[in-house]
């Protein structure tokens, strides 16, 4: 089950990799244009893989809807494997660690990201940025919460319909133990909000350092 995705160049030799994973239903052009709003500058090299299946109502997606809070387990594990590959492929092609790396999502892409940068075994990227999402439990899959954790950005809706806020609020509740967190809740749906994008983009400022 091997990956596609649309890579986004840095403006010169990548200080960082930025990988967004999309929501249920879309592709690897929904996020793209997230890339050049959190990294203006293009200092990272960007990517936006694309789910490896495709279900009703169409578009790809990462697992099959087992609950909220709760993936579907083979579908998951399957996406995880899947995605785990492609990240160090792409890490191998760019020459760059984990140490350099941010990964981000939304809603269903949301769960890839921190299913991908905490999971049990699994190495630890520099950052994580996630907007209407869980931290999802799901048979067979841990987390590794153990310090240091990554700096960890969420953003969540507070009127979201789909994913509601309090799984956001729950997420911040596990991490603050462990990581510096920035959190934000805006009154509105499932989406994205933009103000927030941008205090985002000047926090990974931050945290990724310049080469030399």
């Amino acid at each position: 089950m091997a990956l596609t995705a649309r890579v986004r160049p840095a403006a010169g030799e990548p200080e960082g990799a930025l990988v967004l994973f999309h929501g249920r239903g879309a592709d690897e052009h929904d996020l793209f244009p997230l890339l050049d709003a959190l990294d203006p500058e293009r200092r990272l090299v960007g990517a936006t893989p694309r789910g490896p299946l495709s279900l009703p109502p169409g578009g790809a997606h990462w697992y099959v809807l087992g609950g909220i809070g709760t993936p579907e387990a083979r579908t998951f594990e399957a996406s995880y494997a899947a995605a785990s590959e492609w990240l160090e492929g792409f890490l191998q092609e760019q020459s760059l660690g984990y140490e350099r790396l941010v990964l981000g999502g939304f809603s269903q892409g949301g769960v890839m990201s921190y299913a991908l940068g905490l999971g049990q075994g699994r190495p630890r990227p520099v950052a994580l940025t996630v907007f209407s999402s869980f931290i999802p439990t799901v048979d067979g899959f841990e987390l590794d919460l153990s310090t240091p954790l990554p700096p960890v950005a969420i953003g969540h809706g507070s009127l979201d319909p789909v994913i509601g806020v309090e799984w956001g609020r729950q997420a911040r509740e596990v991490l603050e133990a462990g990581a510096e967190v920035l959190y934000r809740e805006t009154p509105m749906g499932h989406q994205l909000d933009p103000s927030f994008v941008g205090e985002v983009a000047e926090w990974l400022r931050g945290i990724i350092p310049r080469r030399g």
